[in-house]
């Protein structure tokens, strides 16, 4: 095997993000930490392979299929992948795209494939208007064709623009620690830095350019927090008052448990499924000078928090979903979910409502809150709840489709009668 290109070469970048894609394409989420294993030096462009070919997965596919007599190794045909996101979104030469690719083909599966990625690319080259003019709508738009027609059937005035939003990539927003300063205070450093960023929301900063979080004056130390515009909505809703005794249900990473206690003091309860996501909780809250009591536990389980019913005079359920909404934050659930999948998501957030409602005092408010677009997990969700459950009402609720400024999110509060 020839030695490997060196870490700042596009050939490393396609060789390690083709290794990501196709363990993707095997059923592994993004989540589970890949690229957090690539050197830091390479990880920004590796990332840039990996999410722009994932957003464009229905694309390359489609124009794939008429090349390949064959299914090839998975990671080549995960390279190949890689390979026409760069074609098609960079400047480089193609002939150092192709190039580059068939280096980085010599570092996968022995070497054996350097020809075919060749061959692949330069025939794509030559047929590329007649293969672009040849696709259908789920590979033009980049998604599934039955999500497709779901955006369609679920949002017929809006599902191009929840679309375009989707393949776009994602703004970064900030929120800013109002117990260590404002919002003004924090543009102000920002401006000295030489970073150009607007105030959106109560505690939102929206940066017109993204960057990395280590460039972010005072985040070690807590000033602020990466967190989408549309996700900061979740405390300012629920809003309980100081002292109120809080759970958060579903709470990893704890962007919303620290926005909670970042407004008042609370005696909060950060819950979460998943033992290494509880540990990064409390790391984010360790970092905001924060404090809330850290459990893992099922939240559809009685008792998961550790409390007896009536526990808790506000209880936010940020429960599981098809994600839907956050699509382009996580490129690989598009491709990952199935039409199942969303009843299946459907059926889990009904048995946690079910088990949260009893842990809530009577005049005590619930939110319910999903990042996804599909209404059988959102309104068709807590329409039903309504109609079983006689001590509860809906007090407010709100539905953000993706757009320029924020990611999709559906919010409704709900209070238990006396």
């Amino acid at each position: 095997m020839p030695p490997a290109p060196p870490p700042d070469s596009l050939a490393f970048a396609l060789c390690h993000g083709a290794t990501i894609i196709a363990q993707v394409m095997a059923g592994q989420s993004l989540a589970d930490g890949a690229l957090e294993q690539v050197p830091a030096p390479a990880r920004p462009a590796v990332q840039d392979i990996v999410y722009g070919t994932l957003r464009r997965y229905g694309e390359g596919d489609a124009l794939l299929a008429p090349l390949l007599r064959n299914p090839p190794y998975p990671a080549i045909r995960a390279l190949l992948l890689a390979a026409l996101y760069r074609l098609a979104t960079w400047t480089d030469a193609p002939h150092t795209v192709v190039n580059q690719a068939v280096e980085a083909a010599g570092q996968l599966a022995g070497g054996r494939y350097k020809g075919l990625v060749n061959g692949v690319l330069r025939n794509y080259l030559r047929q590329q208007e007649s293969l672009q003019a040849a696709l259908d709508d789920s590979a033009r738009l980049w998604h599934p064709a039955w999500w497709l027609a779901k955006l369609q059937a679920d949002h017929p005035g809006h599902w191009q623009d929840i679309v375009a939003a989707d393949n776009a990539a994602p703004p970064m927003s900030l929120r800013v620690n109002r117990r260590k300063g404002s919002p003004a205070d924090y543009l102000a450093r920002l401006e000295a830095g030489g970073m150009a960023a607007r105030a959106a929301g109560t505690a939102g900063i929206r940066l017109l350019r993204p960057v990395p979080v280590s460039q972010l004056p005072g985040f070690a130390e807590g000033w602020v927090s990466v967190q989408d515009l549309g996700a900061q909505r979740a405390a300012e809703l629920l809003d309980p008052a100081p002292g109120s005794r809080v759970l958060d249900a579903c709470a990893a990473p704890g962007g919303k448990t620290a926005h909670l206690l970042e407004r008042a003091d609370l005696e909060l309860t950060a819950l979460d499924i998943d033992p290494a996501r509880c540990r990064q909780i409390e790391s984010n809250l360790e970092r905001l000078g924060l404090k809330a009591r850290v459990r893992c536990g099922d939240a559809s389980a009685p008792r998961a928090w550790g409390r007896e019913p009536a526990a808790f005079d506000a209880i936010l359920a940020d429960v599981p979903c098809s994600a839907s909404g956050v699509v382009r934050r996580h490129p690989d659930a598009k491709w990952l979910r199935q039409p199942r999948d969303v009843l299946r998501f459907a059926h889990t957030q009904q048995r946690i409502l079910e088990r949260l409602w009893p842990a809530l005092q009577p005049g005590g408010k619930l939110l319910y809150a999903t990042c996804s677009v599909f209404p059988e997990e959102n309104g068709g969700q807590v329409a039903k709840f309504l109609r079983r459950t006689a001590d509860a009402r809906l007090v407010s609720e709100e539905q953000w489709l993706p757009g320029p400024e924020h990611d999709g999110f559906y919010y409704a509060l709900l209070q238990k009668l006396v």
